[in-house]
């Protein structure tokens, strides 16, 4: 019986955790289209940049490794 209960008790701490997680929702302020798609360009713009200032590292330790060992091949 003592089981029974824990599964119960269980299950009523997960529907517990939905019902909350739903009600936090409700509150949130949702960007408009204008700062959502400002946001997009922000977050693409600043991943393309990353990329390739590590690109262009990656390409200058591997000339600088190549210059020091020369080629092996």
């Amino acid at each position: 019986m003592a089981v029974i209960n824990r599964i119960k008790q269980g299950f009523g701490s997960t529907f517990s955790f939905f019902s909350g997680s739903w009600s936090e929702l409700k509150k949130v302020r949702w960007p408009k289209r204008k700062e959502l798609i400002s946001y997009t360009i922000v977050v693409i713009s600043t991943v393309l940049f990353v990329t390739l200032y590590f690109y262009v590292l990656d390409l200058g330790i591997s000339g600088l490794i190549e210059l020091f060992f020369g080629s092996e091949s």
